[in-house]
Order: structure tokens, then sequence, then C-alpha cells
């Protein structure tokens, strides 16, 4: 943005019929969305419309989990109104670190692109890899992904991943963030960026008016920012601790306290950041 607004200031100077009173600077537009590793039921996508615009979506078992309830529910979001982001859950260091990680890469990505068009994705979907490890990607990490993206790109899908816009302190001096070393070590490979970053600032926390900027998130090239987790990490949240309930969860608005609605909250530069909705 400020880049933009020299260059405008530039051009001013330049041209005599051109002033800096009628060089507005752009206003870009967030949009609000959520993400929870269990599906909330459809009985809650009318209710959690009026708040949001998009909702994440897993093709395989979220973290922690045996089954994926959102399977064969796409349909449904999508005449609820709401657009996508597409998930997949990767492997842990600890799972790819003995054996091809490339070739895990491979096998996931061919799995991916299965689940996604099984669910009825068009061509074209950002499938975002869930990447929760933070930190410089170590050699083993970095196989895996390049390999899952290229396969995922190969199958007529778009790469996206998941990962942590935090800094983090690699040695003296040396502060690495996972978003920057998966871009940086990307090569030509054009990857979208859901970065993750509940700190607060530059989090506002678990708040659901005037989503942040994703930009603000740590990544200037983010694409989505999710900026609120629930529960709470204590140790990131303090400054915000009053906008999430008093257990520290971040719950649905709109919805019965007794619901135990809660879910990580997510602001992005698209209604429908997978690009996913069919027309």
């Amino acid at each position: 943005m400020k880049l933009r607004t020299s260059a405008f200031l530039l051009l001013a100077a330049l041209l005599p019929g051109i002033t800096p009173a009628q060089t507005k600077p752009e206003r870009t537009v967030s949009y609000l969305g959520f993400d929870r590793n269990t599906y909330p039921g459809e009985t809650s996508l009318p209710a959690l419309r009026k708040t949001f615009s998009f909702t994440g979506y897993w093709l395989n078992n979220p973290p922690g989990e045996t089954t994926n309830s959102w399977a064969g529910k796409r349909k449904r979001i999508q005449d609820a109104g709401f657009g996508f982001l597409v998930l997949f859950n990767g492997r842990t260091y600890a799972q790819i670190r003995t054996g091809d990680p490339a070739q895990a890469g491979k096998a996931d990505g061919q799995a991916a692109a299965r689940a996604a068009t099984r669910e009825g994705f068009p061509n074209g979907t950002i499938i975002f890899l869930d990447q929760e490890e933070g930190g410089r990607l170590l050699p083993e990490q970095r196989a895996y992904l390049h390999a899952w993206v290229d396969t995922v790109t190969a199958a007529g899908f778009r790469p996206g991943v998941y990962c942590s816009g935090v800094p983090f302190q690699e040695g003296a001096g040396t502060v690495v963030i996972t978003a920057e070393d998966i871009r940086s070590n990307a090569g030509a490979r054009r990857i979208s960026f859901w970065v993750s970053n509940d700190a607060c600032p530059p989090s506002p926390g678990c708040v659901t008016t005037h989503p942040p900027s994703p930009g603000g998130s740590g990544a200037s090239f983010a694409d989505v920012w999710q900026y609120a987790q629930s529960p709470r990490r204590k140790e990131m949240t303090a400054n915000c601790s009053n906008t999430y309930d008093k257990s520290g969860e971040c719950y649905a608005p709109g919805i019965a306290r007794e619901k135990q609605l809660h879910l990580d909250l997510n602001s992005a530069t698209s209604p429908d950041p997978s690009h996913a909705r069919r027309r």
C-alpha cells in the first residue's frame, strides 16, 4: 500500500493534471470465516452464515480425529451460502523422518486430489496442506511439502499451505517465520498461504467485527489469516484475553452458549478463499 501511494504521489509530481487530492488510496476488504475440526451441523449453518462468509472444510481426518465429519457436506454448505477453505491434514515430521518423504508427499497429494474430486470440488480449487509444526522446515519436511504441492498441481488443483506466521527464535539474533521460510524456498512453485498468528498484537483476539487484513498477520503475502484459535493459547493471548470466553474458548456469535460451538476465526481477501464454489 505504501509503495502504491508513493507511486501515485510521484506521478502527481510529474504530471500537472494529477494532484494528490485526486489519488485516493485503495481500500481492501477482508472477509470473515471460521474453521473447526468437527462439522457444526446443518441446524447451525443459518446462524453461522449471518456472521461468516466462508468455512474450513477437511478432506481427510483432522488432527487428533479418527473420522472426518465434514465428508459429504460440500453441497449443503454451498447451498447455505458459504465459501470454502479446503484443507488436507499432512504428516508430521515424526511420520516422515524415516523412509522417503518425497514419496509420502506424492501419495498424500494424490489422496488430496482424489478426496477433493470425490467431494465435488472443481478443478482449480485451492487445497491447503495443514503444516502445523513451526520454525524452519527440515529437509524431510521440505521434500514432503514440495512433492505434495507438485502432485496437487499436476492433478489440476491449486496448492496452498496452512502454516505459522509467528516469529520463531531459531538462535542468537535469528528469527524464522515458517510462512516466509516456505515461500522463499518454493522455487517457481505458486503456493497460496493461510497463515496462523494468534498473538495479540497483531491479532485482535476473538472478535468478529471488522476482520483484520490478512497482510497484517506477519506475512504480507498471506491470502488468509487465522487470527484466533479455540481454546486460546494463554502465552500468546494475554493482551486480548477479555475477548475470549472465560473458558478460554472462542464461541460463535448468535448461537446458544450451551451448544459449545467453539471455533477458530479467519480473515481472507476473498469470500471463497479456496475458489471452490461450483457455479
